[in-house]
């Protein structure tokens, strides 16, 4: 049995030596310069752009808010339905709350803990697909 449990642990380390490389790379590979904080003339700059499209910054975070109103349930589920689709394809998730017409979300990037490209970016498809429904 000794020997059993010897060779298991060998073969899972050799696996292990092989395998943990290349997912570090895919990790970070992954890991986009849209993670990156913004610079603050950047950082002005867009935030002026999204305020005059109803964002505002978040008191106490390093974040945006906004809050959309739908005519129906059907229809707030139908956008947040198309934001999740972009949010796992960004691999960016929001932070979100909904009751009936209703959705409030709240953007920033946990990974560099406050506001980065890759929200920007998440703000204005919201922004988009909003203006369609």
């Amino acid at each position: 049995m000794s020997g059993l449990m010897f060779s298991l642990s060998s073969r899972l380390s050799r696996l292990n030596n092989l395998w943990v490389p290349l997912l570090i790379r895919n990790c970070s590979s992954k890991m986009s310069s849209d993670s990156h904080w913004l610079s603050p003339a950047d950082r002005d700059q867009l935030v002026m752009e999204l305020r005059s499209a109803g964002w505002m910054e978040v008191e106490d975070r390093d974040a945006i808010f906004k809050e959309l109103h739908f005519k129906t349930f059907n229809q707030a589920f139908g956008f947040m339905s198309r934001v999740a689709l972009q949010a796992e394809k960004m691999n960016h998730h929001p932070e979100w709350f909904n009751v009936y017409n209703k959705v409030q979300i709240t953007l920033t990037t946990h990974d560099c803990g406050g506001l980065s490209k890759r929200d920007i970016k998440m703000a204005k498809f919201i922004d988009k697909i909003a203006l369609s429904m």
